[in-house]
């Protein structure tokens, strides 16, 4: 990489003699990085070479192609079809390299002629460094005025082809999609240490931030709801609860997910798994004492609470945050026994998607879009009502 056309087609040369110093009938594999892309497809060149090369052909590809026909040797990687995520691959301190080229956003509209241009230009520049001759200075000058004039033309014709496709029911998608990604692009939410208060007054200190983010969630999470006077007057059923099983607690703890953030006691479910049949006792036991005092420890009423960024509105307003609450695993397992109870006796309609076991609110959106597209193409009127539940209450 880097090296001047005269130094490569000396290497060529050089590898030539090699080759043919080999006695005939010795079997030859040569194994380097050429820095060379010889591209899609093998129309013209199907004596020394498969199908699967990756992307547009370069000045380094067409030279393998042809030493690869002058010896009588095949580029044998091109046989054989690779998973897109293996043929690229990522090395320290100098970015990316490999066979295929990283998708960047400011560079979709890179092609051949751009790539081209630019590989003469960083040849041009290294050949005035070595020479400072006006000559090579002249040269220097000429490629960068073509490569600028190549990567306004590969701009300009990208940009058409993209306006073209907008233009498709396909494209309303891609329109969509891209609003949300530059929206997204453009918040650092990460590097966000301030916040406001009620008044819209910005608070920067560690100290105040803090005693905000106490008041927003304990007025969110006491608010008066009419459900609960509703509950309130419902008579209770009493009855007997059978005991919980190992079973259950086995069952349990095998569908809790490991590698997950822990809450204020810092024991992960893992301890838990480790300890095998000794755990699923000592938990059994553990949970039918909570079952029969009805009083749960107060370790498991305390979480450590965690703002996320909803990714949309003034990220210093707290508002614009959904809480996440990190628990005690030992209680979400406990849950898990209790919720596995109440699903044998608890009917739900068939219209409820969100935690259900098999199924997904992505099945619904599917038959809403399909119902839509059925309904436009019948130009026929469709009325949807969308309600959003204010912090799910």
């Amino acid at each position: 990489v880097g090296c001047e056309l005269e130094e490569k087609e000396r290497f060529w040369s050089e590898l030539d003699e090699v080759m043919e110093s080999i006695p005939t009938g010795e079997r030859v594999v040569i194994g380097a990085d050429f820095s060379g892309h010889v591209g899609e497809g093998n129309t013209g060149d199907e004596e020394v070479m498969g199908k699967f090369g990756v992307k547009e052909r370069n000045l380094e590809g067409q030279m393998i192609v042809d030493f690869a026909k002058r010896m009588d040797v095949a580029v044998v990687k091109t046989y054989f079809q690779k998973r897109e995520e293996h043929r690229v691959k990522v090395e320290a301190g100098s970015g990316w390299s490999g066979s295929a080229r990283k998708e960047d956003k400011e560079t979709w509209w890179w092609n051949k002629e751009v790539q081209d241009s630019v590989q003469r230009k960083r040849l041009a520049k290294k050949k005035w460094d070595m020479d400072r001759t006006e000559e090579n200075r002249q040269e220097y000058k000429e490629l960068q005025r073509r490569v600028k004039r190549e990567v306004s033309k590969a701009k300009q014709k990208a940009y058409d082809e993209l306006y073209t496709r907008l233009d498709t029911r396909e494209g309303e998608k891609d329109l969509y999609r891209l609003a949300r990604q530059r929206d997204r692009d453009g918040k650092d939410v990460q590097q966000v240490r301030v916040i406001k208060d009620r008044d819209l007054r910005v608070l920067t200190s560690e100290e105040s931030v803090q005693r905000r983010w106490k008041e927003y969630f304990e007025e969110l999470m006491n608010e008066e709801n009419e459900r609960e006077k509703r509950v309130e007057g419902v008579n209770s059923v009493e009855q007997k609860v059978d005991k919980i099983r190992k079973d259950e607690v086995r069952k349990a703890l095998k569908r809790m997910k490991s590698g997950k953030a822990v809450g204020p006691d810092n024991i992960p479910v893992e301890v838990w798994k480790c300890l095998g049949e000794a755990a699923v006792e000592f938990l059994t036991s553990l949970f039918n004492r909570v079952l029969e005092s009805e009083r749960m420890p107060e370790e498991w009423r305390r979480s450590v609470l965690v703002p996320i960024f909803k990714n949309k509105g003034d990220v210093q307003s707290c508002s614009n945050y959904r809480g996440i609450k990190l628990m005690s695993h030992t209680m979400k397992l406990w849950e898990r026994v209790v919720e596995a109870r109440l699903r044998k006796v608890v009917e739900i309609c068939e219209q409820q998607y969100g935690f259900m076991p098999r199924k997904s609110t992505t099945d619904a959106i599917f038959a809403l879009r399909i119902l839509m597209e059925k309904y436009r193409d019948g130009q026929r009127e469709l009325h949807c009502v969308f309600v959003d539940l204010e912090k799910g209450v």
